[in-house]
């Protein structure tokens, strides 16, 4: 029984998790780091290297694009010709020799300017700047006194909107570190997100949304007099899950176009995302399904009168997830979907439901305009441009007509993968069709016998798709190590349709973990893996996955539970996110505690018998530090080999580099030690 605390930290979710790092009998000494993992340390050099690239972007005539490359350490933007890659030049507002965080490029409506943030001012706060297309230095239109992004210009060109913050400097997302609690709860600190517009003539600064409403996505309308957007009251962190469909004009009200808790049909109850307004402005249309975080959506395409009425859902019934979509026509979207843990990128007639023939590309990769995010740029000419990645290649820019796509950048094309190669493996249970990536072992001969470590993604709406892999946790790290690694998409994940999005509702862990052993079974039927060797591990609701599997099962003879929760009834009372549960529960908790109560691992802890290493941040608001101390604690009660690390300044995404490692290392000595080698 271990528990390490690294340095005197504070935990902002519950009195236990202090009571227990001040506790000299339960907190020894600990050594910071395992022993150095060489292996492990190559692959870490080895992905830290990698160009990132993100905020693509397309001029309106479809000849110019532009993007975003950088890291941690500083970002650029860079703009080439389609036609002429090599043509490549640097926008910046920086000083000559130096790098600040330069992001978001988006041309004109006329093409002949390009606005973008920069950090590059006098006091290093963000501010909008404008550049000429064909050259010349940007100038600053404005200074901002808070947190900006998702910077657009009005189809008139007059203006250019963002959302905005005042005062913040850090970006809203329920990923990031919590605030330690102080003050009056839920009602000092609360941050409220709104659409800001600029003159774009004289940097003239106005808040085009109300300051009651916490705005996540939005869209002007054609003739750049009103926004389309997603919102509801603060606090905005949690609210997503309730938020509504609103349109507003300039200085005028906003007024409710749908609300998922009153409308009726398969919307209701539901959430949404990514409003458009369609090319003539007399309809909007989005995505609604049952997501399980901002910024991770997928579900059906709807489409609503913009002055109201009841939504059509126009893609009911496909077995993928459209994730983004936008216009091309007033009856044809251009959408972006996983299917079966790929891309497919389509032109779609919705008045005819039918795909295009000559428009249709599915790709065994993730695309998006930055990070995971499934998005993509299109021009008016219909040239398109995303990143592009898969476990075999690295992140580049490609752009060009949808079945001629060309390779922007080559930043990367050195880079070769250290771990093993890719397989989509498909199997069937109770009815539903299941997809998962496998990874074989690096250096795997099938003569051998290897171990093979089940790897679930959070969620539970998403999906593993295949993507070059980044310096954190994950799946592909341990294919390094010379392990199998199954990454199963089961019921509850995007890629199927939204029936099977939705069929994990209220049966949490029961069949998701009957998809994923399935799935086991299916890989050992052809490949040399080892049943005495199994592992299971992931994050957030992969973290809670992995704890409800080790007491349903004994199958798997190591675990390593990251941001996971074990309980769901005192989840409910501890996290920042309550609102996100009752789609999937059906109730709250109050109402219907028994519904938690069957899908907390807690509650068959007796059960277990396989050893447990926890992870977690102490400011983690998904998932707070003690659903892990609860398990924990009752893993050690139980003399079950167990081990918590918690870490101080974490959230539920860990930003420190070295605590990434960290994990990893941790992680992969788990695995060693506890599904050993056999010695026959």
């Amino acid at each position: 029984m271990k528990i390490f605390c690294f340095a005197a930290a504070r935990f902002s979710a519950g009195l236990l998790a202090s009571a227990l790092c001040a506790s000299s009998t339960l907190a020894q000494a600990p050594e910071v780091n395992p022993p150095q993992n060489p292996r492990l340390s190559q692959f870490i050099q080895s992905v830290s290297h990698v160009e990132q690239y993100r905020d693509v972007n397309l001029s309106p005539d479809g000849k110019r694009i532009v993007w975003t490359e950088g890291g941690p350490a500083g970002t650029g933007i860079r703009l080439a010709l389609l036609d002429d890659p090599s043509s490549q030049r640097t926008i910046t507002a920086c000083a000559e020799g130096t790098r600040g965080m330069e992001s978001e490029p988006v041309f004109s409506p006329d093409g002949k300017q390009i606005a973008f943030f920069s950090s590059c001012t006098a006091d290093h706060k963000r501010a909008v700047f404008l550049e000429e297309v064909g050259g010349g230095a940007p100038h600053q239109l404005a200074e901002l006194d808070g947190y900006a992004h998702q910077l657009a210009w009005s189809p008139d060109g007059k203006q250019l909107s963002f959302l905005f913050v005042p005062g913040s400097m850090r970006r809203p997302s329920p990923v990031a570190p919590e605030p330690l609690p102080s003050g009056v709860i839920g009602v000092e600190g609360i941050k409220i997100q709104r659409v800001a517009a600029l003159d774009a003539s004289s940097g003239q600064l106005a808040e085009f949304t109300p300051e009651n409403l916490y705005v996540y996505e939005y869209d002007w309308s054609p003739d750049s007099t009103s926004l389309a957007y997603i919102a509801a009251p603060p606090p905005g962190e949690n609210n997503w899950w309730v938020a509504r469909l609103f349109t507003q004009t300039q200085g005028g009200p906003a007024k409710v176009v749908v609300d998922p808790g009153t409308v009726t049909g398969s919307l209701h109850g539901l959430q949404m995302a990514v409003p458009r307004w369609s090319p003539d402005g007399k309809q909007i249309a989005f995505i609604g399904g049952l997501m399980s975080d901002q910024g991770s959506t997928g579900g059906d395409i709807y489409v609503v009168p913009s002055s109201g009425g009841q939504p059509a859902d126009v893609t009911a019934g496909r077995h993928a997830t459209p994730v983004w979509f936008e216009w091309l026509d007033q009856q044809s979207f251009g959408i972006a979907e996983v299917r079966g843990g790929s891309s497919h990128l389509f032109v779609y007639d919705f008045r005819k439901r039918q795909e295009s023939t000559d428009y249709n590309l599915t790709l065994p990769d993730s695309v998006g305009a930055g990070g995971l995010e499934m998005r993509v740029a299109v021009s008016n000419s219909n040239n398109i441009g995303f990143v592009r990645t898969s476990f075999s290649e690295p992140p580049e820019v490609w752009a060009g007509d949808l079945m001629n796509l060309k390779q922007i950048t080559h930043a990367n094309d050195d880079l070769k993968p250290l771990w093993g190669e890719a397989k989509s493996i498909e199997w069937t249970n109770q009815n539903f069709r299941v997809q998962g990536w496998l990874l074989l072992p690096a250096h795997f001969d099938p003569s051998k016998k290897y171990p093979l470590v089940v790897y679930v993604h959070g969620g539970p709406s998403a999906a593993n798709m295949p993507h070059w892999p980044y310096p954190g946790y994950g799946a592909v790290p341990f294919s390094a190590m010379d392990y199998f690694v199954l990454m199963p998409n089961p019921r509850g994940s995007y890629g199927q349709g939204e029936t099977f999005t939705q069929a994990n509702r209220k049966d949490f862990g029961y069949g998701d973990l009957r998809d994923i052993l399935a799935g086991v079974d299916t890989v050992e039927k052809q490949y040399p893996v080892d049943d005495h060797r199994l592992g299971i591990t992931g994050w957030s609701y992969g973290g809670f996955m992995t704890m409800f599997a080790v007491t349903q099962t004994h199958r798997f003879r190591a675990a390593v539970s990251g941001a996971g929760l074990s309980d769901w009834l005192s989840y409910y009372g501890e996290n920042s996110i309550d609102q996100w549960m009752i789609p999937f529960f059906g109730a709250s908790v109050y109402d219907d505690p028994q519904v938690y109560a069957k899908s907390s691992a807690i509650n068959f802890v007796k059960n277990v018998r396989t050893p447990t290493l926890m992870v977690v941040g102490d400011r983690d608001g998904e998932c707070p530090a003690p659903q892990s101390f609860e398990f924990w604690h009752a893993l050690h009660d139980l003399n079950v080999p167990t081990e918590l690390v918690v870490y101080p300044g974490e959230g539920h995404g860990f930003v420190k580099a070295s605590d990434r490692l960290n994990v990893l290392e941790r992680a992969v000595a788990w695995f060693q030690e506890y599904m050993p080698e056999s010695r026959e």
